[in-house]
């Protein structure tokens, strides 16, 4: 599917519905960051047509999304239709063909309107389209890429477990060889998209004796006896998607769903969170964001003392501490997506770009709050929810504390 061919469907949704947006972002507009010379013009499209798609489809739908725990089925199934449920998969296999930046663009876009919908589409991309596209056999791609590079499925990954998070490769899941197929035993935790997802990635233990080497990856029809979802989480945050824990009871899979080779699993696992971090960084940049232009069209609405609050210079500080680790935050992003692109090692700066625009999301939405006062508490504005919403980026696809051991191993590493 190629650009001018998503371009062309965005205008589709692109309508003329006027006055569903929050009242607090009604009159502000933003500078346009996508005429920067670091992008090319194909950047600035997937931009506009994502900034589209976000105000019209998701703007009306993010408070009752947040409020009632709902996937916005209807959504994800346009966003497919966009090519943005693949978007860095080959066209081969059904995806758009893009490149990092693009998707770092439109995670963005989508998550100033909804990280609700944004943790959805950066976990099917960046942790299940990724490592089938990057590990799997042409058959497996064919058969469990296709679909969902191209928005038909769904994809979720599965490694975490309840008694681990950081320590990946402590996984207690297991995968018992058995004549033509595997049976998996075990229980895997805060799985993002486990009740809409047709497939997923698994990480399971094939040899104990390896330690981390010892654990393999598997690509798992979800509807497949033996797979047995969990309650949905009651969320914090991002309560637009479904959240579960997901168990495994003697469920058979064949040899040929094993996803690169036995025992390279950890490999796998690891490879994917590199990239996984970069589409966290963007819904956090996404978020903050979203904050400032609250704030700062709140600013100039609101009087006190006879005059916009604006004109204090106790608000003024806030808005430059925030807008200043926004830029910062983007400019982490953004190279950490060109150095992806570039075929260059990047887990480094994926590692930096997520701790600090994740850090800046949660600094951003509380200055938010701040600055709305009481207003900025209840639901009647969005910023509560950019609160709620950002906490748990600092914590998925590696907490804080992780992503600053990622950094400090790689520099003592170059120093050595």
């Amino acid at each position: 599917q190629t650009l001018l061919t998503m371009i062309s469907l965005s205008a589709r949704f692109v309508t003329s519905r006027v006055g569903v947006i929050s009242k607090s972002l009604s009159a502000f507009q933003p500078r346009n960051y996508t005429n920067w010379p670091l992008i090319n013009e194909e950047h600035g499209m997937i931009s506009e047509m994502t900034r589209n798609f976000a105000q019209t489809e998701l703007a009306p739908i993010a408070y009752t999304t947040d409020r009632d725990h709902k996937f916005p089925a209807e959504a994800i199934d346009k966003l497919g239709e966009l090519g943005i449920m693949g978007v860095c998969v080959p066209t081969e296999y059904g995806g758009s063909g893009l490149d990092t930046m693009s998707y770092a663009i439109a995670m963005e876009e989508i998550c100033k309107v909804c990280a609700s919908t944004g943790v959805i589409v950066s976990a099917h991309n960046s942790l299940y389209c990724a490592p089938v596209e990057k590990f799997g056999t042409h058959e497996q791609k064919e058969k469990f890429l296709t679909p969902c590079a191209s928005g038909e499925k769904l994809g979720c990954f599965m490694l975490s477990e309840p008694g681990n998070g950081s320590d990946a490769g402590a996984a207690s899941t297991t995968a018992r060889e058995e004549g033509d197929h595997y049976v998996l035993n075990g229980a895997k935790a805060w799985i993002t998209n486990s009740y809409e997802s047709s497939f997923g990635v698994v990480f399971a233990t094939t040899d104990k004796s390896l330690k981390h080497k010892g654990i393999s990856a598997f690509i798992v029809d979800m509807k497949a006896p033996g797979v047995v979802l969990g309650k949905k989480e009651e969320k914090l945050g991002i309560r637009g998607s479904s959240t579960s824990t997901v168990t495994f009871e003697d469920c058979k899979v064949p040899k040929e769903n094993l996803l690169g080779g036995a025992g390279n699993g950890f490999k796998i696992a690891m490879t994917t969170l590199d990239g996984g971090r970069i589409g966290i960084a963007s819904q956090a940049l996404g978020i903050a964001q979203a904050s400032l232009d609250a704030a700062a069209g709140y600013a100039h609405e609101r009087k006190a003392f006879g005059a916009p609050i604006a004109k204090l210079q106790a608000i003024q500080f806030k808005l430059a501490d925030m807008a200043t680790k926004i830029e910062a935050s983007r400019l982490l992003v953004w190279r950490a997506a060109q150095l992806k692109d570039a075929g260059e090692p990047y887990s480094k700066e994926a590692a930096m770009a997520k701790l600090h625009a994740s850090e800046a999301a949660t600094f951003c939405a509380h200055q938010a709050i701040q600055i709305f006062g009481g207003y900025g508490y209840v639901t009647d504005y969005p910023v509560e929810r950019y609160y709620r919403d950002a906490r748990i980026t600092e914590i998925y696809e590696g907490t804080s504390e992780v992503q600053r051991l990622v950094i400090a191993g790689a520099i003592l590493g170059e120093y050595k």
